[in-house]
């Protein structure tokens, strides 16, 4: 059943002195000595952990199709369909594609540090979990509201985006975008009442539309750059050498180069985001110690397929100096907000614009119902481990956490801030927000598989005995830290920086200053003010919670394996061709 060794465990602690001694009194809280047992074991008495009640508990109803089109398409969004072009514009074709690239490995390897331990633990509080037990109780409490925090203004942040997007058919001059905000919020909150199935079931379908979307759009890029558009002009890299392939920003020669690729970080982040979803499903999930190191797998392939290969088809197909780029100068949003669509008019194809921009709909759309639902889940996680109200936790007969739904949607409503302000400047804004959370959250994982990894060597756990080992081990997640960390505190570099006809004429963008570091201090300062609060203590590698709750996940996996396994007996298994690629849409 691949359960912890817990004779070497056992051994480890007894080699404590018992009763507890002051060493173990200071790794532990006087609640967590509550759950230690005679051995030093956890026990399994602590209401947080408990996942049986009706009354708070999330059903596991997303199946392994669902679960694995969601990691395919889940997190495909505004970042790479409409903030690219503002990339593109601002350093260059290589430098996206740098920028891009280095920052799909940075989220590979978060992909696979929460992989690891979220295929071991497949616990309902998700990857917050997983920072109160592994790690340091004040790190999930940061985590947590850091994760929520971000979702709560990434919800608004999309539904603003769909309204930049309907202006393409509907200027703002006709019709109020506030109108088109009211729809989508409405929709997204009637999906996410409705439940996990028919959510997971709406979502699967969202997201085909998504990959099926990006694929076709590859493939016509690609037709485009070999001269099969209707102008018949084989690009290549043409723009690669004229205007160029990376553009100086606030200086010249290498240092304005660098300045430019570095600019472009924030923009690949952001395009990034949301790729943990599948990390925030595992509690909703059926049989998740088998679908999720395939979600994980499949995260490698979509980052080097359709974030890699769409901005290197991107920076083929529309030079940097282009006026159609949306965002890139001041003229308004229009049919350009995305590179995409600019480079099929500049390819003189007139009548597919206005049905990309139809997809976008779609794609800004599932985008927001996701957002929604993480910001709603990560609630509940919260009120689940003690950290929140307790009516954050209390689900209805669908095991919806229905009032972490409602304060989650809202407080969405601040996109409507859309209606009253200029539309590019609220993205921008937001994107800044967004970022510096996502990045933070990022950070927080990799350091509680740090900790994850430190405890199970010291407890006995063998990589064998786990159901996904990250491939890069703690090299991989050690890289990834220092990167993002970098990213974080030098990702709004160019505030410093004297821009020449900056609004209001400030050398120093204050503005722009406080939303790309807010996040920072207020990560730092619930830290530490949750521990001098509660005087609470990190956790060491014996004293890591490994143990609570996995007797009761691995019956419950026995049981649904079995339960399957039964439904399919006496049925024939179908060939190579079935298994591989029509069995798990089944």
């Amino acid at each position: 059943m691949g359960l912890i060794n817990r004779k070497n465990h056992e051994a480890a602690v007894d080699a404590l002195p018992s009763p507890p001694s002051s060493h173990e009194k200071g790794s532990l809280t006087d609640g967590d000595l509550a759950r230690v047992d005679e051995k030093g074991l956890f026990t399994d008495n602590d209401p947080a952990c408990v996942e049986d009640d009706p009354e708070t508990s999330l059903h596991r109803g997303l199946k392994s199709r669902q679960i694995t089109m969601i990691a395919i398409g889940g997190a495909i969004g505004t970042g790479l369909i409409i903030g690219t072009g503002s990339a593109l514009a601002k350093a260059g074709p290589l430098s996206i594609l740098i920028s891009y690239t280095i920052v799909g490995f940075i989220v590979y390897m978060v992909m696979c540090a929460l992989g690891e331990m979220a295929a071991y633990l497949p616990i309902q509080s998700g990857f917050t979990g997983y920072a109160t037990r592994f790690c340091d109780p004040a790190l999930g409490f940061s985590l947590g509201y850091t994760y929520w925090f971000k979702y709560i203004i990434v919800t608004p942040n999309q539904l603003t985006a769909a309204a930049l997007v309907i202006q393409y058919w509907v200027p703002r001059e006709r019709v109020n975008p506030g109108v088109f905000i009211a729809v989508f919020l409405v929709a997204i909150i009637l999906i996410n009442y409705l439940g996990i199935k028919y959510f997971g079931e709406i979502e699967f379908w969202l997201s085909s539309i998504k990959v099926l979307t990006i694929v076709g759009l590859l493939i016509l890029s690609l037709v485009l750059v070999l001269g099969g558009g209707p102008d018949h002009d084989r690009k290549g890299f043409r723009y690669w050498r004229n205007p160029g392939a990376m553009k100086t920003l606030y200086a010249t020669g290498d240092a304005g180069r660098f300045l430019g690729l570095w600019s472009t970080f924030v923009t690949a982040t952001f395009a990034y985001l949301g790729t943990e979803l599948v990390g925030v499903t595992v509690g909703e999930a059926q049989n998740p110690r088998r679908v999720i190191p395939r979600a994980i797998k499949l995260t490698f392939w979509r980052i080097v397929i359709f974030y890699v290969l769409s901005v290197l088809l991107i920076g083929m197909l529309v030079p940097y100096n282009s006026t159609a780029l949306s965002f890139a100068t001041k003229q308004t949003a229009g049919a350009s907000a995305s590179p995409f669509v600019v480079a099929l008019i500049e390819s003189g194809i007139s009548g597919l614009p206005g049905f990309l921009n139809a997809l976008i709909l779609i794609f800004v759309f599932s985008a927001a119902n996701s957002d929604l639902y993480i910001a709603t889940r990560t609630l509940y996680g919260l009120a689940k481990e003690g950290n929140s109200h307790r009516i954050f936790a209390k689900t209805d007969r669908r095991g919806v956490p229905i009032y972490a739904l409602g304060l989650s949607a809202f407080i969405a409503c601040i996109a409507f801030l859309n209606v009253a302000d200029d539309s590019r400047k609220v993205f921008s804004y937001f994107v800044n927000l967004v970022t510096i959370f996502g990045l933070l959250t990022w950070i927080s994982i990799l350091v509680t598989h740090i900790y994850f990894v430190k405890a199970r060597q010291a407890q006995g756990l063998e990589k064998h005995q786990l159901s996904y080992v990250a491939p890069f081990g703690l090299y991989g997640t050690y890289f990834a830290l220092g990167f993002c960390i970098v990213i974080a505190l030098f990702k709004n570099f160019d505030v410093f920086v004297h821009v020449e006809g900056r609004e209001g004429g400030e050398k120093f963008d204050t503005t722009n200053f406080i939303t790309g570091y807010l996040g920072i201090p207020l990560y730092l300062i619930m830290i530490f003010g949750y521990k001098f609060l509660t005087h609470s203590k990190g956790r060491t590698p014996l004293t890591a919670d490994l143990v609570t709750g996995k007797e009761a996940i691995d019956r419950e996996e026995e049981e649904f394996l079995a339960t399957k396994a039964a439904k399919q007996d006496g049925k024939k298994s179908g060939g190579w061709f079935y298994r591989r690629f029509i069995a798990w849409l089944l």
